[in-house]
């Protein structure tokens, strides 16, 4: 049993000092994914996911703790399939959000970030049936929250890449008179509360001012 807790101890001690050995500083980040709608069962059988891009910058700590604040924005389009009314239109979602996150490097060349943003989102629905009724954009609110993984490769001292995945939360629902058709379909209407959700699978980059990494 003592062999063993020296073993794990000691490999925590290697992971910890290594991480300490990456200087802390500023950086600028992006990213680009696919958002897959889950969640919401309307949202999730009528909208698309087309991208969902961030840009943020982003402070972080000798102890490896990052801080960030960024402006995002996604899109979904209708999939004229799901539905039994002639309409063409898209969802945007804007948002501003601060972000949390920790680094915990494997090797001088290879990290695990975790993260999570918190932030406030404006949603525009633009539709032909919303413009045909007058109420083009629909517009509404929400809080977002999204918890992320990213699995991080340094390619020199200033510059990473990243393959990143996160789940995002939208404080809203969704029903189909959001982009303006008149039936609710087979839906059932106590299920319109249903937080809309999706998963984000997409890639990132980030820049290291100064000599901030190996």
């Amino acid at each position: 049993m003592r062999p063993i807790l020296v073993i794990v101890l000691s490999c925590f001690l290697s992971v910890q000092l290594n991480a300490q050995n990456q200087n802390s500083g500023y950086t600028f980040n992006m990213d680009i994914g696919l958002p897959i709608s889950v969640g919401n069962e309307s949202f999730q059988d009528i909208m698309q996911g087309l991208a969902c891009t961030n840009v943020y910058g982003q402070y972080t700590f000798p102890f490896q703790l990052n801080l960030g604040v960024g402006v995002r924005y996604s899109l979904f389009t209708i999939d004229e399939f799901a539905i039994s009314e002639d309409n063409i239109g898209q969802i945007h979602l804007g948002a501003a959000f601060t972000n949390v996150g920790y680094s915990l490097f494997h090797t001088d060349r290879f990290a695990t970030d975790f993260g999570v943003k918190v932030g406030y989102s404006w949603n525009y629905a633009d539709t032909d049936l919303n413009n045909a009724l007058g109420l083009n954009p629909v517009v509404f609110e929400s809080v977002l929250v999204e918890p992320t993984l990213g699995l991080v490769l340094f390619t020199d001292k200033q510059n990473s890449y990243r393959w990143n995945i996160g789940y995002c939360i939208q404080g809203y629902g969704f029903r189909p008179g959001t982009i303006g058709l008149s039936s609710n379909s087979a839906y059932d209407s106590a299920k319109f509360d249903n937080l809309t959700n999706y998963f984000v699978v997409g890639f990132g980059y980030t820049h290291y001012f100064g000599n901030t990494s190996n």
